[in-house]
């Protein structure tokens, strides 16, 4: 299983991440043929060579023209939504964004349909994170892990005046996360970057056991005395007891999340889990119960992230009508897991495949693919399944 570790040494930004990536080996043209099916206009990528402390780095940059359009949540979802990136980059651009926004609107004071981005609603911060979930997916990349994150101290100008290091949106994205400042002054993790990392990074801490392919470097803008201004980002395959069981099932500890609620109007259920999911949670599922009192009631039980602790407690809270939650660590186990496009006469589908010991144990065609496919060549979502499973045994008759 391919996995990515960031070590945050020097802190993380939206620039940062994409240098990075492009170090290990992104191509800038895929990069920017993807961004272009963007409904975002007047921007230009570039990326050079320099050097932080007498580190070869790469340098990620956007031009783009001077914007004063404060876009809210619902219209960046929308230009995302409605482009013909993976299904897979815009469900996880989306929800970046989506996190962004409800650290804003906490730190503000307002509700998300208020929320004013200023500097992460500008073209380059949109390029940063969209262009972050493109690099992953075009790299492999299936598990990721980061350091602890130096955050640098002391304050930061930004749209709403002079704000204290970490910025308050940044330290609410960072709650669950381990921070440290080594005394660099000035902000080195940036609101964006603390975004992405959050929403696609399954753990903290040292360095898991992986054997290194690559080694990349993303340059930042600043030069700093006290530590060069650089990500470092290591690729490898994930092997080894802490990231691995017996043959090839990937094992992390998760945080079982659970509540009993027989006081609810049902219509919130789905509202319920549409808020967990797009925070990250890893699974959601709800089950008929009998409660005290004779009561029919319902068991929520939501598998997270040991990071996404405080938020999915706080969703709970907010949005349901329990008055209590338990929760537990937790192992867990899932197949190496990759995807794979398969062609047929309807159109290109992404499937699923899982893997135990380099053998393919179940596989499944990208719903969201089908039924695009579907609704083009307006024939049933049942005969694209059908087609791309029967293409995707005859490709792999020998693996199955």
């Amino acid at each position: 299983m391919t996995g990515l570790y960031f070590d945050c040494f020097s802190g993380i930004s939206g620039d940062m991440i994409l240098g990075s990536l492009l170090d290990l080996g992104l191509s800038l043209d895929a990069l920017s043929a993807e961004l272009s099916k963007l409904s975002v206009q007047n921007f230009k990528l570039s990326a050079k060579k320099v050097h932080k402390a007498n580190i070869a780095a790469t340098q990620f940059e956007v031009e783009a023209g001077h914007e004063l359009v404060h876009r809210h949540y619902s219209v960046i979802e929308k230009i995302i939504n409605e482009s013909q990136i993976s299904p897979n980059v815009r469900e996880r651009a989306t929800r970046i964004f989506y996190r962004l926004a409800e650290a804003e609107a906490k730190v503000h004071g307002t509700t998300l349909d208020r929320v004013h981005f200023h500097e992460v609603g500008a073209v380059d911060a949109i390029v940063d994170i969209v262009g972050a979930c493109v690099g992953l997916e075009w790299l492999g990349v299936q598990e990721i892990y980061a350091s602890a994150l130096n955050v640098g101290r002391g304050s930061v100008e930004s749209a709403h005046g002079v704000l204290p290091v970490p910025a308050p949106a940044t330290a609410e994205l960072l709650k669950g996360v381990p921070i440290y400042s080594n005394q660099v002054s000035g902000e080195l993790v940036t609101p964006t970057g603390a975004a992405i990392l959050t929403t696609v990074c399954q753990g903290y801490g040292e360095l898991p056991l992986l054997k290194v392919q690559k080694v990349g470097y993303g340059s930042g803008t600043r030069d700093n005395a006290e530590v060069p201004n650089v990500l470092r980002v290591i690729q490898g395959e994930m092997s080894g007891r802490l990231q691995r069981g017996e043959g090839s099932e990937a094992e992390t500890t998760v945080v079982v999340v659970e509540a009993n609620i027989d006081d609810m109007n049902p219509q919130i259920y789905g509202h319920l889990q549409e808020r967990l999911f797009a925070l990250g949670v890893l699974d959601m599922f709800a089950c008929p119960v009998q409660m005290k009192k004779n009561r029919p009631g319902i068991l929520v039980t939501v598998v997270t992230p040991l990071a996404l602790l405080e938020e999915v407690s706080e969703v709970f809270f907010r949005e349901t009508t329990t008055i209590g939650i338990r929760y537990h660590e937790a192992r867990r186990k899932v197949l190496e897991r990759q995807a794979e496009v398969i062609e047929s006469e309807f159109g290109k589908v992404n499937v699923k495949v899982s893997r135990l010991n380099g053998k393919i144990v179940n596989f499944s065609p990208e719903y969201e693919d089908c039924r695009r496919v579907a609704n083009e060549q307006n024939v049933p979502y049942k005969w694209v399944q059908s087609r791309i499973i029967q293409e995707f045994m005859n490709r792999h008759a020998g693996d199955l």
